[in-house]
């Protein structure tokens, strides 16, 4: 396989059960929710996304023929933003991931000593030996992935209810507003959703907060 990476940085994880953590964030190019061209959001499955996934154009984006010649890169990344050549943790997210990580890069990164997770909108079944999963699911689409670590639903989505995930097989259950025109307003209903639902938590995206990638 050719990897399309759009982009791979150092970061702190911002969202979620792993907020505050530090890692590297693979984003891979592609979706299969959304084409990411303006013009095809409204008709699309996911139309709130904020992420750019189009192309390979960013830091540390292109073409990687090879699953080892991506891990190097990983893995030098790691090494330049760190002190420690442990706790090794890496983000494959997108876009939507799994169109293209495979078990070549999985074992590539684990041979490297990383801990894999993933972000994925839950419509492809994960390969095996991925050390966290993390869904965030979409209405309208048809959800394969049915266990896990973390469920992070992007509330609200009109017609679309959490509670339909609670008794599928996840540790943690996370609320998180939906950043749109209406943040404000979705973070106040997000909030009383977690009141009324204590099962799950907020998450907020800390990253957008402190203002880094």
């Amino acid at each position: 396989m050719v990897y399309s990476v759009k982009e791979i940085f150092l970061t702190l994880q911002g969202e979620g059960y792993h907020s505050g953590k530090t890692a590297v964030f693979l984003r891979f190019a592609g979706c299969n929710l959304w084409t990411g061209l303006e013009k095809d959001r409204k008709n699309a499955i996911c139309q709130f996304c904020d992420t750019d996934f189009i192309g390979i154009d960013g830091v540390n984006g292109g073409k990687f023929k090879t699953a080892l010649d991506l891990a190097d890169l990983i893995d030098k990344i790691w090494q330049e933003g760190t002190y420690q050549d442990n706790h090794k943790y890496i983000v494959i997210t997108g876009g939507e991931p799994l169109l293209q990580c495979d078990t070549d890069l999985i074992d590539a990164l684990h041979d490297r000593n990383f801990k894999i997770a993933i972000e994925t909108n839950g419509t492809i079944i994960p390969p095996d030996g991925i050390d966290w999963i993390c869904m965030s699911p979409k209405a309208d689409s048809d959800i394969k992935v049915f266990k896990g670590n973390e469920i992070k639903f992007i509330y609200p989505q009109e017609g679309f209810s959490p509670e339909i995930f609670t008794g599928l097989n996840f540790e943690h259950f996370y609320i998180q507003p939906k950043d749109d025109i209406n943040h404000k307003d979705n973070i106040k209903k997000s909030v009383e959703y977690c009141h009324k639902h204590p099962l799950w938590k907020l998450s907020l995206q800390t990253h957008k907060l402190i203002n880094i990638p």
